[in-house]
């Protein structure tokens, strides 16, 4: 089983830009932004106030009666996984106990049940306790969201969530790649979700200054990776899901591969709480063991998905690390921040960019970096900046960057 390949054969989303897989790859082509003024809570007050919202109805997902007992994150997640089956042709209701015991949950989410667990909170510091849910302690934990998925389609394999920050749903991805690889499944289930954008949350960020604050006027220019002028990252929530199987389960099922799931790596600077280490060498690190995973030559990849939070040092040390892992290549290597058009979605960030990868694979246009007017003489290499561009790529590099000094990176291959 380790020389086995691991395959993509469904994808789902919701995006600030986009919610529905086509409808967040339309908007990665036509580099358009899904960042708007915040509408989930009075935001008057804050120094920032514009957001990444994901436009959709809960209920259609949760109904309405059941929502008071679980966090906003989870119909997106469901809404999303339900997209990717779909996608894969894969029935959870057409098959036996036993496959279902082979399905397995793999799942990445920064924040997790923070907001659910804010309005609990309110409601007992205002002595409305009798209004609040009976499941206020386990739906309030972050692993439940996994739980909401595996419970939602009978899926009896591990159900487990990974919770390291931004790099969140890229562990998430790589721990599903290597269970594969080894053969404790058949079907993982996995991807990335978060929904974070609370009062609470927001005026944290404000006070730890690394929020964009300048564009409250003009949310669609907030995030501005790479760009001189750039003054913080915006934040954003969503859902990127993913069905990842064996090559030859897809193929004898005859589904649709997208690409190959063939690398992973993760180190730690063991350096600051929220700071990198300026030299670069960890997150370098990562995406070299990525590729040697993969048993690529840096010089074979095709196309680079940037962390690019928009933050001064993030996008400047992300530049440095990319320059180490790739050498001379990297001034040749087209690549772009998916969240100049979507934010920050915490935790899913990862997800995010690999259902904008998978794009570009199956599409041919690489997605822009929007928003990067003012080049940072710093940050110097090619950002595919404003427009998307058409490309045939067979290797690729999924890069994330986490507090805690954590870092990891995915490789997808085309598969003919």
């Amino acid at each position: 089983m380790p020389n086995q390949r691991i395959v993509i054969t469904g994808i789902g989303a919701l995006s600030p830009n986009g919610v529905g897989r086509e409808n967040y790859f339309d908007a990665l082509k036509a580099g358009r932004s899904g960042i708007r003024t915040i509408t989930q809570f009075d935001a008057s007050a804050l120094p920032s106030r514009v957001a990444g919202e994901v436009d959709f109805d809960p209920t259609l997902w949760v109904d309405s009666k059941n929502m008071k007992h679980v966090s906003r994150v989870v119909p997106m997640v469901i809404a999303a996984t339900d997209e990717a089956l779909k996608d894969a042709k894969l029935d959870p209701t057409a098959v036996d106990l036993e496959t279902r015991r082979n399905i397995g949950v793999m799942l990445g989410s920064g924040g997790g049940a923070i907001e659910f667990s804010e309005r609990m909170y309110e409601l007992w510091f205002d002595n409305h306790e009798k209004q609040a849910s009976i499941y206020s302690i386990p739906s309030g934990t972050i692993g439940t969201i996994a739980s909401e998925i595996s419970m939602a389609y009978d899926f009896h394999g591990f159900s487990h969530l990974i919770s390291t920050g931004c790099t969140s749903s890229t562990d998430a991805l790589g721990y599903a790649y290597r269970n594969l690889k080894l053969g404790v499944c058949d079907y993982i289930i996995c991807g990335g979700a978060d929904a974070t954008i609370t009062e609470a949350v927001m005026t944290g960020f404000c006070i730890m200054r690394i929020i964009s604050n300048t564009q409250n006027d003009a949310p669609e220019k907030a995030s501005r990776p790479f760009s001189k002028d750039r003054d913080g990252f915006v934040l954003a929530e969503g859902a990127w899901m993913f069905v990842m199987e064996r090559e030859e389960t897809a193929r004898a099922r005859g589904a649709r591969i997208y690409a190959e799931v063939a690398g992973y790596g993760s180190t730690c600077d063991a350096y600051h709480r929220v700071r990198l280490d300026e030299s670069g060498e960890e997150p370098a690190r990562a995406m070299t063991l990525a590729m040697k995973d993969a048993g690529i030559d840096p010089s074979e990849v095709g196309y680079l998905n940037y962390h690019g939070t928009s933050t001064d040092l993030n996008d400047r040390i992300e530049t440095r690390a990319v320059k180490l892992a790739f050498g001379e290549h990297a001034k040749d290597l087209p690549g772009s921040a998916t969240k100049s058009m979507i934010g920050h979605p915490q935790g899913a960030c990862g997800a995010a960019g690999v259902a904008a990868t998978l794009m570009a694979f199956r599409d041919g246009i690489l997605p822009p970096t929007i928003n990067l007017d003012t080049p940072d003489p710093d940050c110097d290499l090619d950002y595919i900046p404003d427009l998307g561009r058409r490309a045939t790529i067979n290797a690729a590099v999924c890069n994330t960057i986490a507090f805690g000094s954590k870092n990891s990176a995915l490789v997808l291959k085309r598969v003919d």
